[in-house]
């Protein structure tokens, strides 16, 4: 069984663009040879929303492409009022996927929002993104 944000109730929320093949529920379902693709420009932004507020002193992102990411999350009901938590510069790896463990120092968050400030090609995927309590 794969542990993944979907069967804990945690769902993308927002997404900048959307690829019928490749939609952003992908991010959520704890597979790594699903994901969600974006279109070729910069910033491209998901937001996670929890079912209830949730610890989190980590995230993995497993991607594709990525160079610059922004975390930022919030507690309230609403998608909105974002705090920035962390940015993170990711190695380029050539074919194959980048795997990050991103500290966020603890506390709860109800939303997580990535933002993608810019990437090693037009065009940036994201496979997984996974949490740690």
């Amino acid at each position: 069984m794969i542990d993944s944000l979907s069967s804990l109730g945690a769902k993308v929320v927002v997404a900048s663009s959307s690829d019928e093949n490749h939609p952003p529920e992908n991010i959520t379902d704890g597979h790594t040879n699903t994901f969600w693709m974006s279109t070729g420009m910069f910033p491209q932004e998901f937001i996670i929303r929890f079912a209830d507020p949730t610890n989190i002193s980590a995230v993995t992102v497993d991607s594709y492409n990525v160079r610059h990411l922004k975390i930022e999350k919030n507690t309230s009901e609403n998608a909105s009022q974002f705090e920035s938590v962390t940015e993170k510069e990711f190695e380029h790896t050539e074919g194959c996927l980048q795997s990050n463990a991103i500290s966020l120092n603890g506390g709860s968050a109800t939303h997580l929002r990535f933002i993608i400030t810019s990437g090693y090609d037009h065009f940036v995927s994201v496979h997984r993104v996974s949490v740690q309590n």
